[in-house]
């Protein structure tokens, strides 16, 4: 998931450091309601130290319940392969990471390589507050991108 939209960087000191807009506030539990509906249940939640991927998380972690949360600083900009790394010495079979664009989106894209629609639509963009949910049948496996949600595409 990246995070949810965040004040303009003018509003802030220190990128790093800016929070989430209202209308991210709004969007991050309704994206994350949906995300739980359309299967996601991480054993293990990874995400960014920066202020505004922690509020997402706080907005987030209701509707995904009880799971195991780490923050860390290299996930904040990071590209796609620190992302994969984090998620793979995370030792668990279900990963959620909550980070940022670029790296999110060139994650998502990566693995969305297959030439359908719902594979399309996270190759042509990934906003804020956009999540995309994959699954493998095992670690030699493809994966297969299952839902991808973002806050235009989720009713309230």
């Amino acid at each position: 998931m990246r995070h949810a939209k965040a004040v303009p960087p003018d509003e802030a000191d220190d990128d790093f450091e800016r929070a989430l807009a209202d209308q991210g506030r709004e969007a991050a539990p309704r994206v994350a309601k949906a995300l739980a509906e359309a299967g996601a249940d991480p054993q293990v939640v990874l995400v960014s130290d920066a202020k505004r991927t922690r509020e997402t998380w706080e907005l987030v972690k209701p509707a995904l319940g009880k799971v195991e949360v780490q923050f860390l600083r290299t996930l904040y900009l990071c590209p796609a392969e620190t992302l994969m790394e984090a998620a793979e010495k995370a030792n668990a079979e279900r990963v959620m990471l909550v980070a940022h664009n670029p790296g999110m989106h060139e994650l998502a894209t990566r693995l969305a390589f297959r030439n359908n629609e719902l594979d399309a639509r996270v190759r042509a963009k990934f906003p804020t507050a956009a999540a995309a949910l994959f699954e493998r049948k095992g670690p030699d496996s493809s994966w297969k991108l299952k839902a991808y949600l973002t806050p235009k595409g989720v009713d309230d």
